[in-house]
């Protein structure tokens, strides 16, 4: 016996243990693992057992995993711990196939596969599935086709859910009444949602088991995931559908969502510690925190539970100890997202930018696209922002640009310029930029001018001419305390009487039931309702001023106007507070006095407004550079050379300018079809649009370059719905050299799998060229290649040879005169001939 076979034997006994499953009888409970025929073993024998689990005097020793009738359930092959478990793969399979077992568990005590013989390959696990979980999971017998062959149409939802209308026509047209889809919750699912669900479909058929749906945020992200929910349930690929969201605001949300679509087939509930009751549930909504605490989900699920795992802005949920709780069950993995994570972007292994050898693998853990099998940063399916504005579903902001005279300063290079007197006497001067407001400058003139432009050009609601419901994100906690009190003041001031310091609400993590008022504001309900208008409700309260809170998958349609009182510097931050404003919304849905309605038309919502008090538009429009080498994040702690805040110290340790302030600029600007630069740039669709072109795949298959390439640099770049140039394509596939069109095009249309390295061309290069070199030069050939290369990817070295400035080379970091003098002769005018007449040196540019 070896140390480590005994302790993998130890390890597996306590996992299985621990998972319920049992060598002996215990009371009237009969024992549920059972050797391989050959192999007897009695109570008394159990440590006699573990001194070479792998080998007895009469043969190989396998678990056979029993069910509550005694048939065989499990083969469980175990390895010692210096094995691979996959070593035993192909043994595991024949002693199954014999045993009639569907399921495989392959283990080393360390490392541990889960294996279902009818869906694919073993899929890692951290714990041993319980008894009565793999029985239930056996029940769904996997058929792929029948997920294929399902028919997805618009009425896919709704048809068995509205049993009380007569025909289809009969709830078409209550669908068509304004109103009726708030009251009623009736859902038809529209082109681009049903094309997402093909995409799925074709996806399966290919043989993937995971899927990253990429929508924009008012799309309709939840009610695609029902239909996709019912997909599996209804062809019998799932049982049992695990729906993670990433907040607790978010989770009654998604609840409530899924009950009104799909209650009348199956059964929704949230995660509570009743064990009984989410088991008698098809779908189960739950946070990743509450699973992660005291580490629920290990401890009372099984890998098994789950046939369907569903995240929720996917994005947050793979980072960090989340990505446990995604991976842990094993069924089929959906992602759905407005903001992918590319963490893979412009990525260089041999660049890399820190010095943590694992900085490739952070990484690959927490690129969105590469955790949802997606590669390339396609993923299943795209429905961008732009997308829905042209298609009439979403709205684009009108953009108020707004500055005053100090922000004005704070966003300057040269920042606002504090004059002080420190603790010696001496005079000082410090500069305080944009990202240190209110953090480390506080100016109360600021605020209130900020406040002031907000209201007096908020756009206001339609039907009862209050100030349009609105959000306003802050730095802090602290200032939104400020800013909601400034606006509870003003308010007082611009309607006497209405408001009694509930206009305006600070929602933040330190203010109690902080979730509630969220879900009060949408439900139009927060702090009362009604307040213009009696047969009108929509919220008493205007305004939700937050910092963090409300931003990703807050859906509250009939936001008017948001407040960026701070500076943004994340893409994913923007893109996501924006996006609360782009749903449409009909305000009549909310007016209950019919002789008012009738006859009135209210136009729908058409636009929304974002106060740019920092010029976060600008900056994303004009500054950020979206092809930046993304850095991880550094570990907690003090960051290398960090030193305390230095400078004016006066409340808080902030500073504090008691001076005035005016507005300096305002302007609006309407942000057409085109969309805006961070649109355009996040959601790339180039592949796919190309893909559609029907004259591009014509070109393409006949072998017309020419022709293809012409027609993309006319017809396809530099289009204001699209942006796309050659440049940016360049950048996106993160190649160390410059890419051809034609290369490009070769890998959208699959001819070539990959993209070639510089490196890998200069080998095929190089092949060629001394393909007739004679034997007594094979010496000479390593030091042949250093030139050959070195001559195409130097610049400064071609330089050096033409003009035959050699006495450079002394100094040259590339090619030095050793390496020159080891070169025969003959090749040294040889090799500048060749590469200009056949190698073209473009390709080879960075």
């Amino acid at each position: 016996m070896t140390n480590k076979e005994a302790a993998a034997r130890i390890k597996i006994n306590r996992l299985l243990e621990a998972a319920g499953w049992r060598f002996f009888p215990e009371g009237s409970t009969p024992a549920n693992i059972r050797l391989e025929p050959s192999v007897t073993l009695k109570s008394s024998d159990l440590d006699a057992l573990g001194d070479d689990f792998e080998k007895t005097t009469k043969g190989f020793i396998d678990f056979l995993l029993l069910d509550a009738r005694a048939f065989p359930l499990i083969v469980l092959e175990a390895k010692s711990e210096d094995k691979n478990p996959l070593v035993g793969k192909e043994q595991a399979r024949k002693y199954a196939r014999s045993q009639n077992c569907r399921f495989v568990i392959l283990s080393n005590g360390n490392l541990h596969y889960f294996w279902d013989l009818e869906r694919g390959n073993p899929y890692i696990i951290t714990s041993f599935p319980r008894p009565d979980s793999v029985t239930d999971y056996r029940q769904v017998t996997p058929d792929p086709q029948r997920l294929v062959d399902e028919e997805i149409s618009d009425d896919y939802i709704v048809l068995t859910q509205h049993p009380q209308y007569q025909s289809e026509a009969a709830w078409r047209n209550e669908a068509e009444r304004p109103g009726y889809i708030a009251a009623n919750k009736l859902r038809f699912l529209r082109p681009y949602q049903i094309r997402a669900i093909h995409k799925l479909q074709d996806a399966v058929k290919e043989g993937n088991d995971r899927f990253l749906f990429e929508m924009a945020t008012g799309t309709g992200k939840t009610l695609t995931a029902a239909a996709v929910i019912k997909l599996f349930l209804r062809s019998r690929n799932a049982s049992r559908v695990l729906f993670l969201v990433d907040r607790l605001e978010l989770e009654d949300q998604a609840r409530r969502a899924l009950v009104a679509l799909l209650s009348a087939d199956f059964r929704t509930v949230i995660y509570k510690e009743n064990r009984d009751d989410w088991q008698r549930a098809e779908i189960v909504v739950t946070t990743v925190q509450s699973l992660l605490f005291n580490n629920k989900y290990q401890l009372l699920f099984s890998p098994t539970d789950f046939d369907l795992v569903i995240s929720d802005e996917a994005h947050r949920s793979i980072g960090g100890n989340a990505r446990a709780v995604f991976e842990y069950f094993i069924g089929y993995k959906l992602g759905l997202t407005a903001t992918p994570r590319d963490y893979l972007k412009r990525f260089d292994k041999a660049k890399p930018t820190t010095r943590d050898p694992r900085e490739a693998e952070r990484r690959l853990l927490l690129d969105t696209y590469r955790t949802f099998g997606c590669e390339n940063s396609q993923p299943t399916y795209r429905y961008s922002l732009l997308d829905g504005v042209k298609e009439g579903y979403l709205v684009n902001p009108t953009i108020v640009d707004a500055r005053t005279g100090i922000t004005t300063e704070l966003l300057s290079e040269e920042g606002f310029v504090v004059s002080f007197t420190d603790d010696a006497g001496e005079d000082q001067q410090e500069a305080f930029k944009q990202r240190e407001f209110e953090k480390r400058f506080f100016a109360d003139a600021t605020n209130q001018i900020l406040c002031k432009t907000f209201l007096e050009n908020a756009l206001r609601d339609p039907v009862s001419g209050e100030i349009g419901k609105s959000i306003i994100f802050a730095v802090s906690q602290n200032h939104a305390a400020k800013l909601a009190q400034i606006l509870n003041q003003m308010a007082d001031r611009m309607f006497p009487g209405k408001y009694q310091s509930d206009f305006a609400v600070q929602v933040t993590s330190q203010i109690p039931d902080a979730q509630q008022l969220t879900i009060n504001f949408s439900n139009n309900n927060l702090l009362g309702s009604a307040n213009f208008l009696p047969a009108y409700k929509t919220s008493k309260a205007r305004v939700c001023v937050t910092v963090g809170m409300m931003t990703t998958g807050y859906d509250c349609t009939d936001i008017l106007n948001l407040g960026l009182l701070r500076p943004i510097f994340s893409p994913t931050d923007f893109i996501q507070i924006k996006g609360r404003g782009t749903r449409k919304h009909n305000f009549l849905e909310e007016l209950f006095d019919d002789s008012i309605k009738a006859g009135v038309i209210w136009p729908d919502k058409s636009t929304f407004k974002i106060f740019d008090f920092f010029a976060n538009c600008e900056y994303f429009e004009y500054e950020f550079n979206y092809d930046e080498v993304l850095k991880l994040p550094r570990p907690q702690g003090k960051a290398e050379g960090a030193t305390g805040d230095a400078g004016p110290v006066v409340i808080g340790g902030s500073y504090e300018h008691l001076g005035t302030d005016i507005l300096a600029t305002i302007n609006e600007e309407t942000i057409g079809y085109e969309g805006m630069k961070i649109d355009r740039m996040f959601f790339e669709k180039f592949e796919d649009t190309v893909r559609r072109n029907d004259v591009i795949a014509s070109a393409v298959e006949s072998g017309q370059w020419d022709r293809v390439i012409d027609y993309v640099n006319r017809e396809v770049f530099d289009k204001p719905e699209e942006y796309y140039t050659l440049d940016r394509l360049r950048k996106a596939a993160a190649v160390d050299r410059r890419l051809t069109l034609r290369e490009i095009l070769e890998k959208v249309f699959g001819l070539i799998p990959r993209f070639k390295s510089k490196d890998e061309l200069l080998e095929e290069e190089f092949a060629k060229f001394v393909a007739d070199a004679k034997p007594e030069e094979a010496e000479a050939i390593p030091a042949i290649k250093t030139y050959f290369k070195a001559y195409i990817t130097s610049d400064q070295l071609r330089h050096i040879i033409e003009s035959r400035d050699f006495t450079d080379l002394a100094t040259n970091p590339v090619f030095s005169t050793r390496d020159f003098r080891a070169v025969p002769k003959r090749y040294r005018t040889r090799i500048p001939e060749y590469v200009k007449d056949y190698v073209p040196l473009n390709q080879f540019a960075a």
